[in-house]
């Protein structure tokens, strides 16, 4: 009997809150090293890195852009993180970011894309979000860059060389949003012309959620790409998961989250993971933090019965 190879895991904390427009996603990786990330994939069987945090200096080369607020030192992360994730991967290790705001997208996803290219194959993302974070400065109403990552590593934001102009993007119908539920009307508008792949709460109340997944993975394995997945904390319902700033009733439940994770698992298509906007100012105890511990078990082996009966 062999015993199947896992591939080493490098944890990547960003502690960015600017992108986001309000204080405490910055806590969010020290958050998840408390609730046990490290040790719950290690009790599957991974080798775990923790690389430590990113420590990013404001980027002083970048200039000041009405309406992206922030923008040296989330250009700065955004380096930094492109950097690390591509170095990670390239190194055959898979990047779990450990977020932070969305924002770090643009940095985690473009250096995916850039490992995707070197070895000559599409990078698709799954965006498990109940935003389509497909906003530039010029349509965002706030000014938040939390709003602008899908646009911005789809190359459809280019509004500061935060990074090579060079680099490779991300095909805009290579991205599946699942679980959108919060659109502004122009972001609407742009979504749809540049044709991602939009599953809102209506498409998962009438399809299911496991006639979703399968469709993207089939779509991920026939084309021999590359995933990297980008999961918000308010993807999930806040009943599930209220440690976050942009709550949105009528998110996924625990359960659907969990399937969606089992999926990705059982496809072995996954090469890159962020974990983002988790805010424990805003949680209960610890309880949001302890749910993305949860699903990250799932995706990566804890199968539904092996979970541990918590004390009531």
């Amino acid at each position: 009997m062999t015993v199947e190879k896992k591939v080493p895991i490098s944890l990547i904390g960003v502690p960015l809150e600017e992108g986001s427009g309000r204080l405490g996603c910055a806590m969010g990786p020290a958050a998840l090293r408390i609730a046990g990330i490290r040790q719950a994939l290690q009790d599957l069987g991974y080798s775990v890195e923790d690389k430590g945090d990113i420590r990013a200096v404001p980027a002083r080369d970048l200039a000041l852009v009405p309406k992206a607020l922030n923008l040296q030192t989330v250009g700065a992360f955004v380096r930094e993180l492109e950097a690390e994730t591509y170095e990670v991967a390239r190194s055959g290790g898979l990047p779990i970011i450990l977020g932070g705001d969305h924002s770090l997208s643009m940095g985690s996803v473009s250096g995916m894309a850039r490992h995707a290219s070197d070895l000559g194959r599409p990078l698709f993302v799954l965006w498990l979000d109940a935003h389509a974070d497909f906003n530039s400065p010029e349509t965002s109403p706030s000014g938040n860059m939390h709003g602008m990552p899908v646009a911005y590593f789809c190359g459809r934001a280019e509004f500061s060389p935060i990074l090579p102009v060079e680099r490779p993007f991300v095909e805009p119908g290579h991205v599946f949003q699942v679980g959108i539920r919060s659109v502004d009307p122009q972001e609407r508008e742009l979504v749809a012309a540049n044709g991602v792949n939009v599953f809102d709460m209506r498409a998962i109340d009438e399809m299911g959620v496991a006639a979703i997944m399968r469709r993207i993975l089939e779509t991920v394995r026939d084309a021999n790409g590359l995933l990297h997945v980008s999961f918000d904390v308010d993807f999930l319902d806040p009943d599930v998961a209220p440690g976050v700033g942009t709550t949105v009733p009528g998110g996924a439940t625990f359960r659907e989250a969990h399937l969606v994770m089992e999926m990705l698992c059982d496809s072995g298509l996954v090469s890159s993971l962020d974990l983002v906007e988790l805010n424990p100012f805003l949680d209960d105890r610890g309880k949001s933090a302890r749910v993305l511990v949860e699903m990250t078990a799932s995706l990566f082996g804890r199968r539904i019965f092996d979970r541990p009966t918590r004390a009531a």
